[in-house]
């Protein structure tokens, strides 16, 4: 990049942009560009797009306050009214932030978006604001969409209703077009961050190297590291923690001594089993890092995950997770034993009282058995915490669970009695699906009794 492009900014400024936001010095250029001097009229509104963990927020916040720009950033997921949004962005701009000693009390109260124009302009009256640029920056802006109708028409042209030299930057993960009124509005001027390439995120991860090693070795852990995960995961957030849990391990036989820095083929060797291991729980975040540390210190594990990720090998939505466990009821149970199980005043019954001779056997050494779909559900619509109606969304996670093999349906479609399933699932894959429900399934097991 030319040094022409930063001729009217400082050095000084200019170098520490470079630094702190590596490999995004378009957006940079063309920030600086939009922005202009503090005193000069920006344009009304920016919309700043791009997919999560491409730099957006980093980006503006870094460069307002390096140039000292008065601005505002405010997470409108934190705000789901209009009147706390209204009420955040005076607060910042009055320096007033809500704490235990002001009681958590907002300095001015806003309910429209009348009055807020008014604060506003009051506001930056009592702040020596009026001859600088003002910028309000709102994160997650898909938000605003579910708000009052007036909100974003009323932030896009805010400089015209303020009367003041205010510049309104939306950041959103989704393109215009999806914000647009079917009414028609101010048109703001647009800029897409793109994806960090392979290139860009290996520089950016270099730079977290722990200082008692090398920069090049740490690099070629990195370089390791998006070779494995690069295809199916791009997240910079994501990657960054994966190099962070799976470091120590890459570097264990550096720290015993056995193999040098710069024997990368023995340094894989030691590391591939373990990042197939972090591949099964990529974006789950199903256990701490504290735990994950324990995990990988376990030696005579024989290559699965345990405990609360032994059934990282399948997510499953919530009301599916209650379908599989039904299922596994049916399967298991004798169909005389619901009225047991799944009534409230069913009286006390003994499992001696209905034990044949040909049930002596455990249920689970004998294997599961076809149950029909009318028990599933009844089974289902009993142990599930709500109350859920039966719809198409239902029946389509069966036949998900159908194409998953967990549960196998036995005969043919076209039979007249409807169909009927077996449930594939192993307990221990149960117990563990049960565990992220809060369902204790060994208490409905007739085998456990």
């Amino acid at each position: 990049m030319s040094e022409i492009d930063y001729a009217e900014y400082p050095k000084d400024k200019i170098i520490l942009l470079k630094e702190k936001l590596i490999c995004r010095d378009a957006q940079i250029v063309t920030l600086l560009s939009l922005l202009g001097e503090p005193q000069h009229y920006s344009y009304p509104s920016f919309f700043v797009y791009g997919h999560t963990a491409t730099g957006k927020t980093y980006v503006i916040q870094t460069l307002l306050e390096t140039c000292k720009f008065p601005h505002i950033i405010v997470n409108c997921v934190e705000c789901f009214s209009s009147r706390m949004l209204f009420e955040q962005i005076l607060n910042q701009l009055q320096g007033n932030w809500l704490s235990s000693e002001n009681e958590c009390l907002s300095y001015l109260r806003c309910n429209t978006l009348n009055e807020f124009v008014l604060l506003f302009k009051q506001v930056v009256r009592e702040q020596n604001l009026l001859d600088q640029t003002v910028y309000i920056v709102l994160d997650n802006a898909e938000q605003l969409r579910e708000m009052d109708a007036n909100l974003l028409p009323g932030f896009l042209r805010f400089q015209e209703l303020a009367e003041t030299n205010v510049t309104v930057i939306f950041i959103s993960e989704i393109v215009w077009e999806k914000f647009r009124p079917n009414t028609g509005c101010f048109e703001p001027l647009t800029l897409y961050f793109p994806d960090y390439s392979i290139d860009d995120i290996l520089k950016i991860l270099s730079r977290d190297y722990p200082p008692e090693f090398s920069a090049d070795f740490y690099m070629s852990y990195i370089n390791i590291l998006l070779g494995v995960f690069y295809t199916v995961c791009r997240d910079l957030k994501e990657l960054r923690h994966l190099a962070a849990i799976n470091f120590p391990k890459f570097c264990e036989p550096v720290q015993k001594g056995d193999v040098s820095e710069e024997d990368t083929r023995r340094l894989w060797r030691n590391i591939e089993p373990h990042l197939k291991k972090a591949m099964q729980t990529v974006y789950l975040r199903e256990i701490s890092s504290s735990q994950w540390e324990r995990l990988q210190q376990d030696d005579e594990d024989s290559g699965h995950l345990k405990g609360l990720s032994a059934h990282a090998h399948v997510e499953l939505p919530y009301y599916s997770k209650f379908l599989l466990i039904a299922a596994y009821l049916s399967s298991y149970n004798p169909a005389r034993t619901d009225k047991r199980f799944f009534m409230k005043h069913h009286g006390k019954i003994k499992k001696s009282s209905f034990l044949k001779k040909h049930e002596k056997t455990s249920n689970h050494l004998l294997g599961p058995k076809p149950f029909p779909l009318d028990r599933l559900l009844a089974i289902f619509y009993s142990i599930v915490d709500s109350r859920v109606t039966p719809s198409a969304n239902v029946f389509s996670q069966i036949t998900t669970l159908v194409a998953l093999q967990l549960l196998t349906q036995v005969g043919h479609d076209d039979q007249l009695d409807g169909p009927k399933y077996k449930c594939t699932a192993s307990l221990d894959f149960i117990r563990a699906i049960a565990r992220t429900v809060n369902f204790d399934i060994v208490r409905y097991l007739y085998d456990f009794l």
